[in-house]
Order: structure tokens, then C-alpha cells, then sequence
């Protein structure tokens, strides 16, 4: 292993996936239950805030806590549309409330995450600066959140371009774990503007991810998440569990591959 070239033995990718990205806390957990404890992270959309919470030093069940019995009224405001169905001040006020860093270079492991220029058509990686404006960024989904500005620029959600960022650790980590929770599925069609819209963004950020998903060294995804809207904060822990146990399945699938390129003993 060429682990002396790498700044980093382990690195983990997040995925975007709207709600499903608490089936990153799962994962989270299920691999920390084994042993394994990630030295950098990279995330977009719902990958970049189950990361940065993680990141900040909150365990996966305290994160989970958080989004319990919640709707998705408490994360928007409604504004006239220009731009953007809702605001994302209240999704600021909930980062503001509950991370204790207010910069990349505050939080307890490092931490990379994609948003989309979406007037250059460019990702754009941040890993420096100020941190929940970046976050809210990566988050941002068109025509339902108003772009976030930062500098001269306005950025929507990472998933646009790059929804699976394992290619911006890859260079960096003898061993990359990739947690993709949206995976290319299919839906049976519903006469409604909700699905249409869901769907087609489905589509475009699941289309991206065919590079990433085979940087990966193990790639961790589960198709049994596509039945849970994009909005979905009504089975917050039945996503979770579900993100638990497909890790927890691949763990003992893979437990003596990964014992051996990890150079670990799973408890």
C-alpha cells in the first residue's frame, strides 16, 4: 500500500440525496461500531450536512435526534418566487443553532464539500472559509431554495454536477469508502408535478456519479432508499436503520478484505 504518498489512510464520500441522506448516520454509525473512524470527508447536498455534522464532532444518533419530529417547514420559508420558491434562513438559523464551528478549519476532521456555479456550470469545492453559507450551498435545490451568494458568485446544490464527490479524496486517501444513498433506480410514474420534479433530478445527479461510484475501493448503496421522497422527514428513522444495516451487511460481507487493507481488527 502506498499509504506513505497519501495524506490520509481513510476517506469517505457522501452522497446527495435529499432526506436519504440520513442514511449516511447509519452508515456512520455501523462503521464506527467496527472500528473504523474516517480522516477526511467529502460531501454534497445531503452528503456536505450529515458530513459537517459529523465533522464537528456530533454522534450519528445525536445528529439523527436533531431531524426527529421535524417538518419541512422548519428547514424553509416561503418568498415570492424570483429565484427560488423558499428562503434558507431557517436552515441557517438550524446550522447556527446546533454546530459548534463556524469554519472548515474549526471542525474536528477535514472536510470537503461541492456546490454548483450556476452561472459558470462549474463545481466548485469548499474546504476553507466560512462555513454554513457553504453548506446551505451545497444544499440549495434549484427553483425550491433561492441560490446562496458567496463572493461574486451563486452557487445551487452539488448534485447538479458531481452528486457523488469521491474523485476530490481520491488522490488524497490510500482507501476511499463511498455511502451513495441515490442510486440510479426506478419509479413507477404518478401524474403529479412532485414526482416529475423529483424524478428528473433523480436522474441528472444519479447520472453523474458512474465515475465516482469506481474511484470507490468500497462502494456502500442500496436501492431500498428510492422509495423515500426527496422531503421526506416523516420516516427519519426508518431511514436511518436502513442506512445502518445495508453498511452493517457489507461490513460482514467484506470483513476480511477490509481487515486486511485497513491493517484493523473489527471490534
Amino acid at each position: 500500500m502506498e499509504t506513505n504518498n497519501k495524506a490520509y489512510k481513510i476517506g469517505i464520500a457522501l452522497s446527495g440525496g435529499g432526506a436519504k441522506g440520513l442514511a449516511h448516520l447509519g452508515a456512520l454509525q455501523a462503521i464506527n461500531e467496527v472500528g473504523i473512524y474516517p480522516e477526511v470527508i467529502s460531501g454534497t447536498s445531503s452528503g456536505a450536512f450529515a458530513g459537517v455534522f459529523y465533522a464537528d464532532g456530533h454522534s450519528p444518533k445525536d445528529i439523527l435526534s436533531y431531524f426527529q419530529n421535524k417538518a419541512f417547514r422548519e428547514f424553509a420559508e416561503f418568498t415570492l418566487p424570483k429565484s427560488g420558491i423558499f428562503k434558507n434562513s431557517r436552515f441557517n438559523n438550524f446550522l447556527s443553532d446546533h454546530l459548534t464551528a463556524r469554519t472548515f478549519e474549526e471542525l474536528k476532521i477535514p472536510l470537503h464539500i461541492v456546490a454548483t456555479d450556476i452561472e459558470f456550470g462549474e463545481s466548485h469545492i469548499f474546504s476553507s472559509g466560512e462555513l454554513i453559507q457553504a453548506i446551505i450551498a451545497s444544499c440549495t435545490v434549484p427553483i425550491v431554495f433561492t441560490p446562496v451568494k458567496i463572493g461574486e458568485h451563486h452557487y445551487v446544490d452539488g448534485g447538479l454536477l458531481k452528486n457523488f464527490p469521491v474523485s476530490i479524496i481520491r488522490k488524497k486517501c490510500d482507501k476511499v469508502i463511498g455511502i451513495n444513498v441515490s442510486p440510479l433506480t426506478r419509479s413507477a410514474y404518478k401524474e403529479s408535478l412532485k414526482y416529475v420534479a423529483e424524478r428528473s433530478f433523480h436522474y441528472m445527479s444519479a447520472s453523474n456519479t458512474l465515475l465516482d461510484r469506481n474511484l470507490c475501493d468500497y462502494l456502500i448503496e442500496s436501492p431500498n432508499l428510492s422509495k423515500y421522497s426527496m422531503f421526506d422527514l416523516d420516516h427519519t428513522q426508518e431511514i436511518y436503520e436502513l442506512g445502518y444495516h445495508m453498511t452493517k451487511n457489507y461490513l460482514v460481507r467484506n470483513q476480511k478484505q477490509m481487515e486486511q487493507d485497513l491493517g484493523i481488527t473489527f471490534k
